[in-house]
Protein backbone atom coordinates (compact mmCIF):
# COMPACT_ATOMS: atom_id res chain seq x y z
CA UNK A 1 0.00 0.00 0.00
CA UNK A 2 1.21 3.37 -1.18
CA UNK A 3 -0.32 7.21 -0.30
CA UNK A 4 0.91 10.40 -1.27
CA UNK A 5 -0.21 13.77 0.23
CA UNK A 6 -0.25 17.45 -1.89
CA UNK A 7 -1.43 20.44 -0.47
CA UNK A 8 -1.04 23.61 -1.90
CA UNK A 9 -1.11 27.15 0.78
CA UNK A 10 -0.26 29.52 2.38
CA UNK A 11 2.25 29.79 5.35
CA UNK A 12 0.26 30.80 8.37
CA UNK A 13 3.83 31.91 10.06
CA UNK A 14 7.23 31.66 9.68
CA UNK A 15 9.03 28.24 10.10
CA UNK A 16 10.36 27.48 13.25
CA UNK A 17 13.92 25.42 13.19
CA UNK A 18 15.25 23.13 16.23
CA UNK A 19 17.33 19.87 17.03
CA UNK A 20 16.60 17.43 18.88
CA UNK A 21 18.18 15.98 21.94
CA UNK A 22 20.52 13.95 18.79
CA UNK A 23 21.27 17.11 16.90
CA UNK A 24 18.52 16.05 13.91
CA UNK A 25 17.49 19.75 12.88
CA UNK A 26 13.57 19.92 12.19
CA UNK A 27 11.92 22.78 11.05
CA UNK A 28 7.67 23.26 11.80
CA UNK A 29 5.26 25.29 9.78
CA UNK A 30 1.86 25.73 9.46
CA UNK A 31 0.55 25.77 5.81
CA UNK A 32 -3.40 27.46 5.20
CA UNK A 33 -5.41 25.21 2.08
CA UNK A 34 -8.32 27.52 1.22
CA UNK A 35 -11.47 26.14 -0.47
CA UNK A 36 -14.44 28.06 -1.86
CA UNK A 37 -17.21 26.58 -3.90
CA UNK A 38 -20.75 28.02 -4.48
CA UNK A 39 -23.30 26.64 -2.69
CA UNK A 40 -26.55 25.01 -3.78
CA UNK A 41 -28.65 28.32 -3.09
CA UNK A 42 -25.65 30.71 -4.86
CA UNK A 43 -23.78 31.51 -2.23
CA UNK A 44 -20.16 31.89 -1.84
CA UNK A 45 -18.40 29.68 0.45
CA UNK A 46 -14.85 29.13 1.88
CA UNK A 47 -13.23 26.60 3.89
CA UNK A 48 -9.84 26.96 5.29
CA UNK A 49 -7.96 23.82 6.37
CA UNK A 50 -4.45 24.14 8.33
CA UNK A 51 -1.56 21.47 8.35
CA UNK A 52 0.95 21.50 10.62
CA UNK A 53 4.41 20.17 8.57
CA UNK A 54 7.67 18.96 9.63
CA UNK A 55 10.76 18.86 7.42
CA UNK A 56 14.04 17.40 8.96
CA UNK A 57 17.91 17.27 8.46
CA UNK A 58 19.77 19.53 6.08
CA UNK A 59 16.30 20.07 4.16
CA UNK A 60 15.34 21.67 7.23
CA UNK A 61 18.39 23.68 7.35
CA UNK A 62 18.48 24.98 4.30
CA UNK A 63 14.89 25.78 3.16
CA UNK A 64 13.57 27.34 6.52
CA UNK A 65 15.03 30.91 5.92
CA UNK A 66 12.61 31.06 2.97
CA UNK A 67 9.80 29.88 4.58
CA UNK A 68 8.18 32.92 5.74
CA UNK A 69 4.47 33.76 7.03
CA UNK A 70 1.91 34.43 3.72
CA UNK A 71 4.46 32.37 1.28
CA UNK A 72 2.47 30.11 -1.02
CA UNK A 73 3.74 26.66 -1.17
CA UNK A 74 3.13 22.80 -2.82
CA UNK A 75 3.59 19.95 -0.15
CA UNK A 76 4.42 16.19 -0.54
CA UNK A 77 4.64 14.12 2.05
CA UNK A 78 3.68 10.26 2.57
CA UNK A 79 2.98 10.53 6.19
CA UNK A 80 -0.31 12.34 7.43
CA UNK A 81 -1.31 11.92 11.17
CA UNK A 82 -4.77 12.83 12.50
CA UNK A 83 -4.34 13.83 16.68
CA UNK A 84 -7.44 14.46 18.48
CA UNK A 85 -6.92 17.09 21.41
CA UNK A 86 -9.61 19.43 23.09
CA UNK A 87 -9.28 22.91 22.68
CA UNK A 88 -8.89 25.55 25.96
CA UNK A 89 -12.92 25.44 25.49
CA UNK A 90 -13.13 21.72 25.83
CA UNK A 91 -13.90 21.13 22.59
CA UNK A 92 -13.11 17.97 20.27
CA UNK A 93 -10.76 19.45 17.38
CA UNK A 94 -8.62 17.52 15.38
CA UNK A 95 -5.11 18.21 13.77
CA UNK A 96 -3.63 16.83 10.77
CA UNK A 97 0.44 16.48 10.88
CA UNK A 98 2.05 16.19 7.71
CA UNK A 99 5.91 15.18 6.98
CA UNK A 100 7.26 16.48 4.02
CA UNK A 101 9.62 15.04 1.57
CA UNK A 102 9.42 18.12 -1.10
CA UNK A 103 8.21 21.46 -1.01
CA UNK A 104 8.05 23.60 -3.43
CA UNK A 105 8.12 27.42 -3.15
CA UNK A 106 5.70 29.16 -5.51
CA UNK A 107 5.08 32.28 -6.69
CA UNK A 108 7.74 34.89 -6.49
CA UNK A 109 6.18 38.04 -7.91
CA UNK A 110 7.38 37.36 -11.58
CA UNK A 111 5.32 34.31 -12.01
CA UNK A 112 8.19 31.53 -12.02
CA UNK A 113 7.97 28.43 -9.64
CA UNK A 114 10.80 28.60 -7.38
CA UNK A 115 13.64 25.31 -6.77
CA UNK A 116 11.62 22.20 -6.11
CA UNK A 117 13.27 20.98 -2.78
CA UNK A 118 13.50 17.46 -2.24
CA UNK A 119 14.51 15.74 1.15
CA UNK A 120 17.89 14.20 0.61
CA UNK A 121 21.88 14.70 1.74
CA UNK A 122 22.30 17.17 -0.63
CA UNK A 123 21.64 21.09 0.49
CA UNK A 124 19.27 22.98 -1.32
CA UNK A 125 18.56 26.63 -1.53
CA UNK A 126 15.89 28.45 -4.19
CA UNK A 127 17.79 29.81 -7.15
CA UNK A 128 19.03 33.27 -6.20
CA UNK A 129 16.36 35.21 -9.49
CA UNK A 130 13.41 33.67 -7.78
CA UNK A 131 13.86 35.10 -4.58
CA UNK A 132 12.23 38.87 -4.14
CA UNK A 133 14.25 41.35 -2.19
Amino acid sequence: MYQKHVIVGNLGSDAEMRYTGSGQAVANFSVAVNRKWTGNDGEQKEETTWYRVAIWGKFAESLTPYLTKGKAVLVEGTKLVARAYANKAGEARTSLELTAETVRLLGGGNGHQAQDAEQDDKPVAPDMDEIAF
